[in-house]
């Protein structure tokens, strides 16, 4: 197995990364990036995504981008954990096996603790339990091993409370009762923030491109709208859009003809590129920045590092909707879109973080090396 250097890019230039590695193992035909943008306030920490990139690039492009968002996505949850993603160029439907998934995870477990990882697109908590076998740095395990098992029912419960208070913000009242919202992609987050919506009130359609995740849920709501896609969707009459699918769902095509007032999702990178922002924002469409509202997945997996306590998760996970109302307040009262005003306030938590000026050296040497808050 070989680990080296990813390659300079633009995007690691634009914010740049602690360490970026690329790993090949031959025997399993293993190949991805790992990529650790800070541990300014502890071990970073991110899932693992696998699918069929098109190029290495594309999947570095990938890595660095997430891992960055981590970054944000954590310090703005209030996480003592940095920003840290990796991706492995793989088919998880064909190529998935556990001798590769072992070899991944002694990558992880190399870095002594520098970054503890997850399950993200392509993954899933089985495979955690998987890496568990080889690696001490996995959470997101299932509750037989001792994890926190699946991230998806607190993080629609945390989109839900982040949906309402932009609600608020933008009609005064912090509930979807009455409102039509969109809801693209029907997977688990998906699924589970359609029952809060229904159960407030919230008038629903739908789309995914799995037909069948759309059935299912039409036959658990019968009231549940259906559209055949995203494009279908954007120009529906909405007083909410929600993308709860893969990224670069707000393009610039998507930011001239969506009706919505309000954008608030799960999905990762939701912005195609930065400035689809101040065009949603010149429209008057107020978007909820994605790694504010969809952290309820990573409150919980970082709770599982402690004991995981439902509870205790549940109730941290409750403070996402004061979080977007205070992003929400910020952007108002400093005239800047809301995902600059939260991008501040995660940069100086971060430049005030116990390893702000020097690298976290991983959990396994924390017993020999000082703590620079000391």
């Amino acid at each position: 197995m070989t680990a080296s250097p990813g390659p300079a890019t633009p995007t690691a230039s634009a914010a740049p990364h602690e360490e970026v590695i690329r790993f090949h193992d031959r025997a399993t035909g293993l190949v991805g990036y790992l990529a650790i943008h800070s541990t300014a306030l502890g071990p970073a920490m991110g899932g693992t995504r696998i699918q069929p990139y098109a190029s290495e690039e594309a999947a570095l492009a990938d890595a660095l981008n997430l891992s960055t968002a981590m970054s944000y996505k954590n310090a703005l949850a209030g996480l003592d954990h940095g920003g840290g993603k990796a991706v492995i160029v793989a088919d998880p439907a064909r190529d998935k096996t556990p001798a590769l998934l072992h070899a991944y995870g002694r990558v992880v477990e190399s870095l002594g603790g520098r970054y503890v990882t997850a399950a993200d697109a392509g993954s899933s908590v089985a495979d955690m339990d998987v890496l568990d076998e080889v690696c001490h740095f996995v959470t997101g395990r299932s509750p037989e091993r001792g994890g926190c098992g699946d991230s998806s029912i607190l993080t629609a419960y945390g989109l839900f409370e982040a949906m309402k208070a932009a609600a608020e913000a933008r009609w005064g009242e912090p509930t979807l009762a009455g409102r039509r919202v969109g809801v693209c992609g029907t997977g688990k987050v998906g699924t589970n923030l359609i029952r809060h919506l229904v159960g407030d009130g919230a008038r629903v359609v739908v789309t995914d491109v799995d037909p069948a995740a759309v059935a299912r849920v039409r036959a658990e709501h019968p009231d549940v709208e259906a559209v055949p896609d995203s494009a279908a969707l954007v120009r529906e009459p909405l007083d909410v859009y929600s993308p709860c699918a893969l990224g670069g769902a707000l393009d610039d095509e998507v930011a001239e003809v969506l009706t919505a007032a309000v954008v608030c999702g799960a999905a990762n990178n939701q912005l195609a590129y930065p400035g689809v922002a101040d065009r949603l924002a010149e429209r008057g469409i107020l978007y909820a920045p994605d790694f504010v509202v969809n952290a309820g997945g990573v409150i919980q997996i970082a709770d599982e590092l402690r004991g995981f306590d439902m509870e205790r998760a549940r109730a941290q996970v409750a403070g996402i909707g004061p979080t977007t109302r205070d992003v929400l307040a910020k952007a108002t009262e400093q005239g800047v879109p809301p995902v600059r005003a939260a991008e501040a306030i995660a940069e100086a938590r971060m430049a005030s973080g116990p390893w702000a000026d020097t690298l976290y050296p991983g959990l396994a040497a924390l017993r020999r090396v000082p703590d620079p808050a000391d």
